[in-house]
């Protein structure tokens, strides 16, 4: 039987959104919502829609543990922010190959920052 973590990598490569789960900077609730990824070998990229003033990447600077679900398959990792423009651009090129230019533009607003979790 596949691992918790093998079981949401494989689910990872098939579904084009996941549901994300933060902790409310002020509220100290949970909060979940539905995001777009990129998954890349052992880890994944998360690019917030208002760049650096979405309130979930601003929950993750507070407390970088974010709860993962993908149809089922679950996990607990930590947000590590980019903030470092050129790494930022590569994560919005992936976000574009993956989801096509013209819906990354229609949905993301700001690109300043990007969040990577590690799989691991």
């Amino acid at each position: 039987m596949p691992s918790a973590k093998e079981t949401l990598k494989d689910r990872l490569t098939r579904y084009q959104e996941i549901k994300i789960s933060v902790t409310g900077r002020k509220s100290g609730r949970e909060i979940s919502i539905p995001v777009w990824f990129v998954l890349e070998g052992e880890k994944f990229y998360l690019l917030p829609v208002q760049g650096s003033d979405t309130q979930w990447y601003q929950n993750v600077l507070k407390n970088p543990q974010i709860r993962i679900e993908a149809r089922g398959a679950k996990g607990e990792f930590r947000g590590k922010p980019i903030t470092e423009a050129k790494t930022v651009k590569s994560v919005v090129e992936k976000f574009r190959e993956k989801y096509g230019a013209g819906d990354v533009k229609k949905y993301y607003s700001k690109f300043d920052v990007a969040v990577s979790v590690e799989l691991r």
